[in-house]
């Protein structure tokens, strides 16, 4: 299956984006966590033109404590600043303002030698559908300003959103890009939920998904549903397709004549995988 999602609303924003550079003095680049690459929006690079950056690493609560530590110092020697939060706990959301603050401090100094009281930060979110953006904003801001929605594409225009006296934040809808080179980016952003779930075939995207936890996360795919043995090969379908219906006998999902409903089986998984309940799980390992 080839997965591919662009719609209109993604060529407009990238419009607007371009249009308020000039406004802007930082920009937030906004990755999820469990896929940390798979979530960078290669386009980033080519819009922003050099603009000064902050990398927050979103959902950390769901990834792997010890593959963000490594992301962390990957994005360091790349020579960008980088943090890891949890905004829908606010963990360490408190800490992107001091940050953006750190990363501007030469402008600031800059606005007091000419004798200028320096005007609050002005930076840009940006980051692929459904990475926690509006979520985000609405910690930051202190109350409910951004839509937000546990499914890509909730926030359809821009808007400037103040964060104390001191920053102000322009929001904007994620975007993705209009063409994945690698199709395994395509399944890992589908596993996360940033994919409009309606354009997919949800059995492949189950079975990709349990292919992958088999391979390295296997000790908490048996905890979750009570499965004994693990598959022989995980790159024998046959092998995985077991281990799917297994899963679906423990919980019910039976047609007639005993068979396994995968459909059903293939929504539950990637509902507890992406709620969390498959335990803290990264799929993109930093290149070294």
């Amino acid at each position: 299956m080839t997965i591919q999602w662009f719609p209109g609303h993604m060529t407009r924003a990238r419009r607007q984006i371009e249009a308020k550079l000039k406004l802007i003095d930082i920009v937030i680049e906004l990755l999820d966590a469990r896929v940390p690459l798979s979530s960078r929006n290669p386009m980033v690079d080519e819009i922003l033109s050099g603009k000064p950056r902050l990398i927050v690493l979103n959902k950390a609560d769901l990834a792997d404590p010890r593959a963000t530590d490594q992301w962390i110092s990957f994005f360091s020697k790349e020579g960008h600043a980088c943090i890891a939060v949890d905004s829908s706990t606010g963990t360490r959301v408190a800490d992107i303002p001091q940050r953006v603050k750190e990363l501007l401090d030469h402008k600031i100094v800059r606005m007091k030698q000419k004798g200028m009281n320096p005007r609050a930060l002005r930076a840009l979110i940006v980051g692929i559908p459904n990475v926690g953006k509006s979520t985000l904003i609405n910690r930051l801001a202190g109350r409910s300003i951004a839509l937000t929605g546990d499914r890509p594409g909730v926030t359809k225009g821009q808007q400037w959103i103040k964060v104390g006296n001191e920053m102000e934040l322009l929001d904007t809808p994620g975007i993705l890009w209009p063409k994945f080179e690698d199709q395994l980016v395509g399944y890992r952003l589908a596993m996360t939920g940033a994919i409009r779930e309606e354009i997919l075939n949800i059995e492949d995207i189950a079975f990709f998904a349990v292919r992958v936890l088999a391979d390295r996360y296997w000790d908490t795919l048996k905890e979750r549903f009570g499965l004994e043995t693990p598959p022989k090969d995980v790159e024998d379908s046959e092998e995985i397709v077991k281990v799917m219906e297994d899963i679906g006998r423990k919980r019910g999902c039976l047609l007639g004549g005993g068979r396994v409903d995968l459909e059903k089986v293939s929504g539950i998984i990637l509902r507890e995988l992406r709620a969390g309940k498959l335990g803290r799980i990264t799929l993109d390992e930093p290149q070294q």
